[in-house]
C-alpha cells in the first residue's frame, strides 16, 4: 500500500533540543475494501517506539484542525494518527452533508469501531509505534466513536472524548478495560445534562473508573478555533473557548502521561 511523505518539519521540544516531525498521509483499506486517507505524524528523530495516539475526527472528516491536533501531540513525543472514517479523505461541507455522512456510525457502534480498528491494523505496519501502548482521543462525533469502541472492547488502554455524545451501546464490566476521560462543555446545548446522568448513571452501575470534567461556559466544539465562525456560519449554539480548550488539553496530557507511565 502506498504512503506518501508530505512534509518533514522542526520544532524545538524544550531548550535548545529540536527534533524533526515526520507527517505521512496514508492510504489503507476497511475491512469491507473500503478506501481510507488517513494521517500521521511522529518524531521522526527517535530510534525508541512511541506510544500511540489515534485521532478521530469532528463530523467534518479529516481536516486541518484534525491535522493540527495529531501534529501537536507528535510534539509530545507521541505517534499520532488521523483516522478516515468516511473514506478517501472525504470532508463534509455544511451541517447538513456530516449529518449524512455521521448517521450510519451512530446507528451502528459497531461499525464505528470498525474503523477506529481498521486505524489500529494500518498503526501495526510502523515499526516506530508501540503496539502496547496505544489510545485514541476524539472530537464531537469522535468522541462518541473512541468512547463508544471502550465500552466495545478494544486493545486501546484509554480514550479521550472532547465534547463527544455520551450515547451510544451500554457499558459492559467484561469489555470496557479502557480507561476513560470525559472532556464536556458545561454549556454544551447538543449534550443535555439528562444525557450526562443518564451516562454517569450507566457507568457507574458498572462501577466503571472514568474521569468526567466539565469546563464552566464551554459550548459544543469548544476546543476548535474555527467553531465561532462556523457557528455563525450555520447558526449553531458552538463557540470556541480559548480557556476550556487549553485545560482540556492539559488534563488529556496528564491523562495520556499517567496512562503510558510517560
Amino acid at each position: 500500500m502506498m504512503i506518501t511523505m508530505v512534509a518533514i518539519n522542526s520544532f524545538a521540544q524544550s531548550g535548545s533540543k529540536t527534533f524533526t516531525i515526520k507527517e505521512e498521509i496514508v492510504n489503507y483499506h476497511s475491512s469491507d475494501g473500503l478506501t481510507l486517507t488517513g494521517f500521521i505524524a511522529y518524531n521522526g528523530s527517535s530510534d525508541e517506539k512511541l506510544p500511540v495516539v489515534i485521532v478521530v475526527p469532528e463530523w467534518w472528516g479529516v481536516n486541518d484542525y484534525t491535522r493540527m491536533r495529531a501534529r501537536k501531540l507528535a510534539e509530545l513525543g507521541y505517534f499520532a494518527m488521523v483516522a478516515d472514517m468516511y473514506g478517501n479523505g472525504k470532508t463534509a461541507a455544511d451541517p447538513k452533508e456530516a449529518q449524512s455522512l455521521t448517521m450510519p456510525f451512530y446507528q451502528d457502534p459497531h461499525l464505528a469501531k470498525s474503523r477506529l480498528d481498521d486505524a489500529i491494523n494500518k498503526i501495526h505496519e510502523y515499526p516506530q509505534a508501540d503496539q502496547g501502548d496505544m489510545a485514541a482521543i476524539g472530537y464531537c462525533f469522535g468522541g462518541f466513536v473512541v468512547l463508544n469502541a471502550a465500552k466495545l472492547g478494544t486493545g486501546l488502554k484509554g480514550v479521550v472524548s472532547f465534547h463527544g455524545s455520551l450515547g451510544g451501546v451500554s457499558p459492559d464490566k467484561k469489555l470496557l478495560t479502557a480507561k476513560i476521560l470525559i472532556c464536556h462543555g458545561g454549556s454544551d446545548k447538543f449534550v443535555s445534562q439528562q444525557d450526562v446522568g443518564a451516562f454517569q448513571h450507566k457507568m457507574d452501575s458498572i462501577g466503571a473508573t472514568y474521569s468526567f470534567k466539565t469546563y464552566a461556559d464551554a459550548t459544543h466544539a469548544f476546543t476548535n478555533p474555527d467553531a465561532t465562525e462556523l457557528g455563525k456560519k450555520f447558526s449553531m449554539p458552538i463557540e470556541y473557548n480559548a480557556k476550556a480548550d487549553q485545560d482540556s488539553w492539559n488534563d488529556m496530557k496528564v491523562f495520556l502521561a499517567a496512562l503510558f507511565k510517560k
